[in-house]
């Protein structure tokens, strides 16, 4: 299954897809909304560009585990997502996402104008890591008891 990942910004939004088996994630695109771009119409784009078959967007939930007004947006953008996308749209638990991608960016002495540009597609490919990864945990098809 083709599933593409998406951090979501206002100023940006950093997309990731899946491989054909559905195990690992690679960076794709940072999208920048200016010029009056309608973010739907963009992801809409990314989607029918890499054959999407499902969407995960990452759910920016509080480190004490409410919503802010961060999650209200990202959650009135999913109810936009709907009425132009056919394929389903999960959200995913993005704490620590974009700071455990800077952190990275910065111990790999990378400019700041650089990780500019990165840091988003990779705090996408972060989220839909987690999310394959907690997926194939639960469908896990390597345990044998006869071992």
């Amino acid at each position: 299954m083709r599933i593409i990942g998406l951090d979501y910004g206002d100023v940006r939004m950093g997309f990731a897809v899946c491989d054909p088996s559905g195990l690992f994630s690679m960076p794709l695109c940072v999208v920048e909304l200016k010029n009056n771009l309608k973010p739907e119409d963009e992801v809409k784009k990314v989607c029918d560009e890499n054959g999407a078959e499902k969407l995960v967007i990452g759910f920016p939930i509080n480190m004490n585990g409410t919503c802010g007004p961060m999650a209200t947006k990202v959650d009135t953008f999913i109810q936009k997502l709907r009425t132009i996308l056919a394929i389903p749209i999960e959200k995913y638990d993005e704490r620590m996402s974009t700071s455990q991608v800077e952190r990275m960016l910065i111990e790999s002495d990378m400019s700041r104008a650089k990780r500019k540009g990165v840091r988003d597609k990779l705090a996408a490919q972060v989220i839909l890591q987690g999310y394959l990864d907690s997926k194939n945990i639960q469908n896990d098809t390597f345990y044998d008891e006869k071992i």
